[in-house]
């Protein structure tokens, strides 16, 4: 036992309750660079990280109460003032009030989480920019359309209903002028349908669960198929990004049930699920095998937005029994 505890590359210790060190292998010596008269005259805080000493604390707290310490990671100061991540699992010994602890150096491991954060960081603000780019051009081009194609349009059926008045023009021409008039409302109502779909405004005017009724209620309209939409959380714990990019699945989503689904029925909801936010879209359409049509380029969008603000899509369907897409995104 004597020659494993000073042989073993793991870092073993023992020590009193009161947070002193009482006896180490070589491998602690050799990894904190201490000598092992240093480690037992100092309190086990000193070679600590400042900043994990709170923590680490309330993770001893817990083990003298009878829990076991598992996995738990702090850093240490090595004498050259190197700073080392150690993994830690630890038991605590009630009749002789000590504490048994190995851990094993994740430095390396630490540092590759650092950089993947860092570069998850550095897609998150890429993402954002980008959409917040594309929503700006979205924007433009919606202006367009409903400040100056949909005036144009009030105007040619402005000028119409005037030609249609005067006396001398024959009957015939007239009914052409009165389906060109019906025919310019349908352009005027497509118009402002197509102005919504690019850049839904009425998000910052009336907030997003009364522009959801209200897609539904059109997406109900235009094809036939009931879509119903339920709320229970707050919406003012949600960024705009949030907001937006909750609308865009539903929007996308309700585009492949029109398209592909044949449903008749839909029903979109979304709650409070702690800190996470959680929304699901059901239809009772065809449904299809979900591994052969992941990759459609509905999905794909959908897929990709929810990544885009680090959330985690769910589909469920089987050919027949329709699909259930929920995504969870946490608060911001």
């Amino acid at each position: 036992m004597f020659e494993f505890f000073e042989k073993t590359p793991v870092l073993v210790c023992i020590a009193s309750r009161e947070g002193y060190l009482q006896k180490v292998n070589a491998a602690v010596i050799e990894k904190l660079g201490y000598t092992e008269e240093e480690l037992f005259s100092r309190h086990l805080f000193s070679f600590m990280h400042p900043d994990d000493r709170e923590m680490t604390q309330l993770e001893r707290e817990k083990l003298f109460s009878g829990a076991t310490m598992m996995n738990f990671h702090n850093r240490y100061i090595t004498k050259k003032g190197e700073i080392v991540w150690l993994e830690w699992n630890s038991i605590f010994l009630p009749e002789k009030q000590l504490v048994f602890a190995i851990a094993k150096d994740v430095s390396e491991r630490k540092q590759l989480e650092k950089e993947i954060e860092e570069k998850f960081k550095k897609f998150k603000s890429l993402a954002t920019n980008f959409k917040s780019s594309m929503e700006e051009d979205r924007k433009y081009l919606a202006i367009e359309l409903h400040e100056e194609l949909a005036q144009l349009a009030a105007v040619v059926k402005v000028d119409m209903h005037v030609i249609a008045e005067m006396a001398d023009i024959p009957d015939a021409a007239k009914e052409k002028i009165k389906h060109a008039m019906a025919v310019n409302d349908i352009l005027l109502n497509t118009i402002s349908r197509i102005s919504f779909s690019l850049s839904p405004n009425m998000l910052d005017d009336i907030g997003m669960d009364e522009t959801i009724k209200w897609h539904c209620r059109e997406f109900e309209l235009l094809n036939g198929i009931t879509c119903k939409f339920e709320s229970a959380y707050d919406e003012n714990q949600l960024s705009q990004e949030i907001k937006l990019d909750l609308f865009r699945i539903c929007q996308e989503a309700l585009t492949n049930v029109m398209y592909h689904a044949q449903a008749k029925h839909v029903k979109i909801r979304i709650e409070d699920a702690g800190d996470n936010i959680l929304l699901t879209i059901h239809d009772d359409g065809k449904g299809f095998h979900v591994f052969e049509e992941e990759g459609g380029s509905g999905l794909m969008s959908i897929r990709d937005r929810v990544m885009s603000v680090n959330g985690e899509l769910l589909i469920n369907s089987e050919p027949g029994k329709g699909t259930s897409l929920q995504v969870t995104i946490a608060k911001q």
